[in-house]
Formats: C-alpha cells, sequence, structure tokens
C-alpha cells in the first residue's frame, strides 16, 4: 500500500502540479478513513474509489487540483456541492475557516458527518439536500466548489457566491467535463476552462 507521502510525491511528479497549501493539507488528511473498508489498501493510489451508491470518492490529483484553483484564503468560507464520504470537505477545513458542504444522499451525508465529527474536523458543517439550491442560510461564500459533472452551473449558486469569490465546477455534456473556474466581479461571471476530467454526474431533484 502506498503511503500518504507516496500519494503527494505521485501527484508532484505525475503533473508537476505547484500547490504547497493544498499538497501539505492532503496529507494531513487520513484518505483511508474515507474509503469503505475493503479499498482501505488502495487509499493513497491516485485514484477514485467507489463509496457506494454508485458514487466515488474523487481521484486526490482531482482533489488538489481542484482545490488549488479556488485560491483559497484563510479567512474564505466554502460551499461545498456533494459531500461524498467527506474527503475534499476535510481537505478545505485544513484551508479555511468554514467548510459547508450538501449532499443528495442521506445516508452519505449522515455517514460523513459521523465521519468528520469523529476525526475532529470542527469547522465543516454537513447537510442532507439538493445541490442545486445552494445553503442560503450560510451565503454568501467565497468560494463554491462542485464535485459533480453539471452541463450548467444553476444560477442559485451563482447567486450566493460573493463579490471577488471563485466557482469551480466540472462542466459539460457526458462523463468528460471541462473543469471550468468561474469569477464573480461586479455581478458578471467570467470563466476560464482548464482541462478534461471525468467525474459522476450531478443528480438534481425530479
Amino acid at each position: 500500500m502506498n503511503s500518504p507521502q507516496d500519494m503527494i510525491l505521485d501527484i508532484k511528479e505525475k503533473y508537476n502540479l505547484d500547490a504547497p497549501k493544498v499538497l501539505s493539507a492532503m496529507l494531513s488528511v487520513p484518505r483511508e478513513e474515507f474509503v469503505p473498508r475493503g479499498y482501505r489498501h488502495m487509499a493513497y493510489e491516485d485514484m477514485p474509489i467507489p463509496i457506494g451508491f454508485g458514487q466515488t470518492i474523487s481521484q486526490p490529483y482531482t482533489v488538489a487540483y481542484m482545490t488549488n484553483l479556488l485560491e483559497l484564503s484563510k479567512d474564505a468560507k466554502v460551499l461545498e456541492i456533494g459531500t461524498g464520504s467527506g474527503y475534499q470537505a476535510a481537505v478545505l477545513s485544513q484551508l479555511v475557516d468554514r467548510v459547508f458542504t450538501i449532499e443528495r444522499i442521506e445516508p452519505l451525508a449522515h455517514s460523513a458527518q459521523e465521519r468528520l465529527e469523529k476525526l475532529g474536523y470542527t469547522n465543516v458543517e454537513v447537510k442532507a439536500g439538493q445541490g442545486e439550491e445552494g445553503w442560503k442560510e450560510k451565503a454568501p461564500f467565497g468560494a463554491i466548489i462542485l464535485t459533480a459533472g453539471v452541463g450548467k452551473v444553476p444560477k442559485t449558486l451563482f447567486d450566493q457566491l460573493k463579490e471577488g469569490g471563485v466557482l469551480v465546477a466540472p462542466v459539460g455534456i457526458g462523463a468528460d467535463k471541462k473543469m471550468t473556474k468561474f469569477i464573480k466581479k461586479k455581478g458578471k461571471i467570467s470563466q476560464k476552462q482548464y482541462g478534461i476530467f471525468h467525474f459522476v454526474p450531478f443528480v438534481e431533484e425530479n
């Protein structure tokens, strides 16, 4: 089994990613605690891992890449759409003061909350709900991250992004999405696209 240090070294060497703060945060989070017991021997491989309900914990490189795009400041308040097992939220919690995360699959939301509390991530708040609605009571957010692929980012999420805030999401039709960074300035949204990533789809309420 690889170690956390092996995982970080792999990301640095394979992708030449310059993100020291993000990688340091990832080094401090025990990824094996966020994957099913039967997959723990693979926890520090650079690959996604199934977590049940048709969902996965993202590939470590993807977590590092998306988190780095957010350009987080310590005092930022972050909203994550798609809690999954809670790993991304745990990484974010090492970089900012407060993390709010929403998961549409209730059993995943509840298990993630229990896991995060057990591991001592006290600055993360989990809610079971529909991600496209955001979390109006906690808005505005300095950064928003979507950890599932979308055809289009819901306007509600841009409304909950504060001035100068950053939203990062995998956007596109089909399994392969373009990683997209949106910035809100003077009420207008600019965007820049990066590489292609594979994501499970974002599911909206019918």
